[in-house]
This record gives structure tokens, sequence and C-alpha cells, in this order.
């Protein structure tokens, strides 16, 4: 294996894990009703912004690593 193949398989896996740790982020600040949630604000509008983020990650995460 080449150096780039090593780097786009770690490359994807921390894509992957920062993807599954926003996803659960968002999924929390969802179910709080309005109470901080690690110390932010976060109503239930404005935690699909982290949530389609975290796919986005996790989703080009795992093609990276599926790709390589």
């Amino acid at each position: 294996m080449d150096n780039n193949t090593n780097f786009r398989r770690f490359f994807g896996a921390s894509l992957t894990i920062l993807g599954v740790v926003v996803v659960l982020f968002a999924l929390v600040a969802f179910l709080s009703d309005g109470k901080p949630v690690l110390g932010l604000s976060v109503n239930k509008a404005e935690s699909t912004a982290p949530f389609i983020v975290g796919m986005i990650f996790l989703i080009s995460g795992i093609n990276l690593v599926r790709e390589s």
C-alpha cells in the first residue's frame, strides 16, 4: 500500500468518527428541550444544521474508506 492510500484511510476514518460525534450531539441537542448541551444552548430548529454537517462528514468518510 502506498502512502496516499494510507492517508485516505486515516482521513476517512477521522471524518467518520467526527461525523458520528456531531450527529450524536445534534440528536442530544434535539431531545434536550432547550436545555444547554455541553454548554451550548441549541433549540430544535438549530439542531438540524449540525445534523446535516455530521451526515455529510459521515457519508464522505465512509466513501473514502470504502474506495481506498
